[in-house]
């Protein structure tokens, strides 16, 4: 079984890492040109400490496959306990967590990692996008030997099935609807839209037939690092989630929730769950930097960027700013996929998840906000669509490669050019290798770079491998 087959739902924001902004003959209120200010939203406290027990231990997901035959599969000899874990989740890989379904059975189901954190360089780094995952393949095509397996160990019915029930018409929902063209980006915009079409709005129960139109495509997203999520006023890569952070954070539990009753009590743990994302540092860049051409980067980035991405050191800023279309000239596919999404805003705009007093809302921009850059070294491949391998190639579009393919060795990082080492191709070799001639694959835009000269982009570079 792929650990993808139990994908969460969870914000996607990061999708621009370096912007030039600077405000020359602007008429856009003292804006940079194309940029929008994007409104704040008080976010409920909680306690980081019990938000991380929830997040490791939680049964935010409460359906999957029982214990015991996870434990003879061949998943369990890879769990290494890397978050050191105790009772039955030290022998649970880090993305899945063993809990009690409803009526009692213990399972194993996915959490948010499987999602939200990566091993990096050889160690796993939480809050980090897992860049490495595989949409490529229909995931549901895997239950028919589940329930095989499930059929010869526990019968059907049976309390076993029946803990497994949720999570298996889940993924026979989401399966067929979230396949990615390329290894390395996340369906996340269609997984939530499929999910939610089979979803009673008001009190959330399952619905076999989808209530609300799915559209066909399936727009491909890189995921954001948690680590930004201190600074952000608003969720997701075109500013869609607005006002309550925990709610829409909580949404993962579309997979298997029973109905709103288990829903307000999952709600009541991720106003701590989001307190522990808060607290989140990014992983310092591990080898010695040239200080010299840091202090010269810092300033070229404070003079060029510092308007849409903030600045950093002592004196933290972070503008809050969404970049248009017409500016930022990124691959406009998640954008404007929006207009055939206006069921699902729909859907989610009059849901349980827009009541008050912990209420969410979605609103699409035409635009995709410039995120925060700290760890940027570390968050490799670059734009919203994780076009781009190296932070290099962000910098000087010229050496974009139209097809690369990396080996997905989390070791095979490349310090110097900041991103994955990889290998140029002539064409679509095979679902490893990133086809940025597709739709929505697109590595255009973000050109703000090229004005720098070869060794200001060096300095640039330099002084963002310390953020």
């Amino acid at each position: 079984m792929k650990k993808t087959t139990l994908v969460l739902i969870l914000g996607l924001s990061l999708t621009l890492f370096f912007s030039n902004c600077k405000d020359d003959n602007s008429d856009n209120n003292g804006l940079p040109p194309g940029a929008i200010e994007l409104p704040s939203y008080t976010q409920r406290d909680g306690d980081p400490v019990a938000g991380y027990e929830y997040l490791v231990y939680g049964d935010y997901v409460g359906s999957g496959v029982p214990l015991q035959a996870y434990s003879i599969s061949p998943l369990a000899g890879n769990a290494h306990n890397r978050l050191g874990r105790t009772g039955d989740n030290a022998n649970v890989a880090y993305d899945f967590t063993a809990v009690n379904a409803p009526n009692g059975v213990r399972v194993v189901a996915a959490n948010c990692l499987a999602c939200h954190a990566s091993v990096f360089r050889g160690e796993l780094v939480v809050g980090m996008g897992a860049s490495e995952a595989n949409f490529t393949d229909d995931q549901s095509n895997l239950i028919p030997t589940i329930d095989l397996g499930m059929g010869v160990l526990y019968g059907n019915p049976s309390p076993e099935w029946e803990a497994y029930e949720p999570f298996r018409r889940a993924v026979l929902a989401v399966g067929p609807q979230t396949v990615t063209e390329s290894q390395g980006v996340n369906p996340a915009d269609k997984l939530a839209a499929v999910l939610a079409a089979h979803r009673n709005p008001e009190d959330l129960t399952w619905s076999e037939n989808p209530l609300v139109e799915i559209p066909e495509a399936v727009p491909p997203t890189d995921v954001p690092a948690w680590w930004h999520m201190q600074k952000k006023n608003t969720m997701f890569y075109n500013a869609l989630g607005r006002k309550d952070f925990a709610r829409f954070m909580m949404s993962s539990s579309l997979l298997t929730v029973k109905d709103t009753v288990k829903a307000r009590e999952i709600d009541g743990h991720f106003a701590d769950v989001l307190a522990y994302l808060q607290t989140i540092e990014p992983p310092t860049f591990p080898n010695a930097v040239d200080e010299t051409k840091v202090t010269q980067g810092e300033k070229i980035f404070n003079d060029e960027c510092a308007q849409c991405h903030g600045t950093y050191g002592d004196n933290e800023t972070y503008p809050n700013l969404l970049i248009r279309l017409d500016a930022i000239q990124t691959d406009p596919y998640i954008v404007e996929s929006y207009d055939d999404y206006t069921q699902f805003v729909d859907w989610y705009n009059s849901s349980w998840f827009s009541q008050a007093p912990y209420d969410a809302f979605i609103e699409p921009e035409r635009g995709y906000v410039a995120p925060p850059l700290d760890g940027i070294w570390a968050t490799a491949p670059y734009l919203h669509n994780a076009s781009v391998p190296t932070l290099e190639a962000l910098l000087d579009s010229s050496k974009r490669p139209t097809y690369w393919e990396r080996s997905f060795d989390s070791n095979d990082y490349d310090l110097d050019r900041v991103g994955w080492n990889y290998t140029e191709r002539g064409s679509q070799v095979n679902k490893q290798t990133y086809d940025t001639t597709l739709l929505g694959y697109g590595n255009e835009g973000h050109y703000y770079g090229d004005a720098l000269s070869d060794e200001e982009r060096e300095q640039v570079m330099e002084y963002l491998k310390t953020l």
